[in-house]
């Protein structure tokens, strides 16, 4: 493997991921049932022989930093770590980090002790299999400055981000930024049947980037107020015709940005082969080992569903669903199209006796949900129906928000008994 570094950002406050990042940055953001966003680029780095990582926050970052520090250890005779880089003070900045070029510019100084060649610059929220060490080489194939990660979108997605046009030698020659749809029609790019057929007529940057490091510092010395990639840093390499070139991705790739494509994401794990795929003996996916108990089940029908770890469940039904750690689930609850983030911890049972009429910590019996996201933490009391819609409009309230159809409940918010939420019939 070349000596490379990987930087992985953790992004801004992850207003669009709110309020499942209210109270944790938005890689800490739980995924799948028992993983985190930051789990699947750590994850892609390690299947790919890269085992030198900075993960760079400044919002919310004590639980990540908690999970990475007891699911990350290496020995040390790998030479391999995973390290936080928070936005801090210095003497060449008071600041934090202004966008993406910037935190990368502001982190430097933290890889003069590490003996590297180049670069790779990860995204913490993306849903994603990628060979990196296929990335690295065709880097070096093309002998390029620059090589950035590309994928077809349709005119749906493509003016939420950087869009490009490339030669016949994959080499690029133009970029734009996140395109207004007046300008759309001039950037489309010849690809094959297989995406045209879907509509898919852009080629977009994934904004995963691998930079040789001399030609990366030389960027940043050339543009010393530029704070983000896609925006100034990228333009200039190409208008300034360096090699920069495109290395495009068939696979599986979701950008986890809103509420609703973080839902998406998430249920599409229940389909029967899921293009994402977790069960893989070689593109293993590594999180925090809970050394949990096995789940219980007392007579649910399940369809489609996920079960994590630690779970007590006696629900009815259970369907398109994903069931997080030490979820636990009363009886005659029926839950579909949903998420289910669990608990950090369990309530023992003289605990619960001692509450009185607030809920136990966990969904209550004869609930109902569907279209929703119950955040970790919550009490869901009795009776309680929860039914997300397309119809209803965004609502924001003390225990939950409605974002695009999806209601969330807030982290550690309590929903008392017979509570109606939603769409109601």
């Amino acid at each position: 493997m070349i000596k490379v570094i990987s930087l992985i950002l953790g992004g801004g406050a992850g207003t669009r991921l709110f309020p499942l990042t209210e109270q944790r940055s938005k890689p800490a953001v739980p995924i799948g049932g028992k993983y985190r966003l930051i789990d699947i680029p750590i994850s892609n780095c390690l299947n790919s022989g890269i085992r030198r990582m900075f993960v760079l926050t400044q919002y919310n970052s004590a639980s990540l930093n908690q999970h990475i520090k007891n699911t990350y250890n290496f020995d040390s005779f790998s030479h391999g770590f995973v390290d936080i880089l928070a936005a801090e003070q210095t003497q060449n900045s008071d600041s934090w980090f202004q966008g993406t070029a910037d935190a990368v510019r502001q982190s430097m100084h933290h890889l003069r002790n590490h003996d590297h060649d180049y670069v790779m610059i990860l995204s913490g929220d993306q849903l994603y299999q990628m060979d990196l060490a296929e990335f690295a080489q065709y880097h070096l194939d093309k002998k390029a400055d620059l090589t950035i990660a590309t994928i077809p979108v349709n005119d749906k997605d493509a003016p939420g981000f950087g869009i490009l046009k490339q030669d016949d030698n994959q080499m690029i020659e133009s970029f734009v930024e996140k395109p207004s749809a007046d300008i759309l029609s001039d950037w489309t790019s010849p690809l094959p049947d297989r995406y045209t057929s879907q509509g898919k007529n852009w080629m977009a940057s994934m904004g995963i980037y691998i930079f040789s490091k001399t030609f990366l510092e030389r960027l940043f010395d050339e543009n010393p107020d530029a704070t983000d990639f896609g925006k100034e840093i990228i333009p200039y390499a190409i208008n300034n015709k360096f090699r920069v070139a495109s290395y495009s991705y068939d696979g599986y790739w979701e950008d986890i940005g809103t509420i609703r494509s973080f839902f998406d994401a998430n249920i599409a794990l229940t389909d029967p082969v899921p293009a994402f795929n977790m069960f893989d003996n070689e593109e293993q996916i590594y999180t925090r080992p809970r050394m949990l108990a096995p789940s219980k089940i007392f007579g649910t029908f399940f369809n489609q569903a996920i079960i994590a770890e630690g779970c007590i469940v006696n629900a009815r039904q259970i369907d398109h669903a994903i069931i997080g750690l030490r979820s636990r689930i009363g009886t005659d609850t029926e839950i579909s199209n949903a998420i289910i983030m669990g608990n950090d911890y369990y309530e023992t049972i003289a605990e619960i006796e001692e509450l009185g009429d607030t809920p136990a910590m966990g969904i209550g019996a004869n609930c109902y949900i569907r279209n929703a996201i119950i955040d970790k933490d919550c009490r869901i009391g009795d009776n309680v129906r929860i039914h997300g819609s397309t119809s209803l409009e965004d609502t924001e309230t003390p225990t939950y928000m409605i974002r695009g159809g999806i209601i969330v409940t807030r982290k550690g918010s309590t929903i008392p008994s017979g509570t109606r939420i939603g769409l109601q019939s």
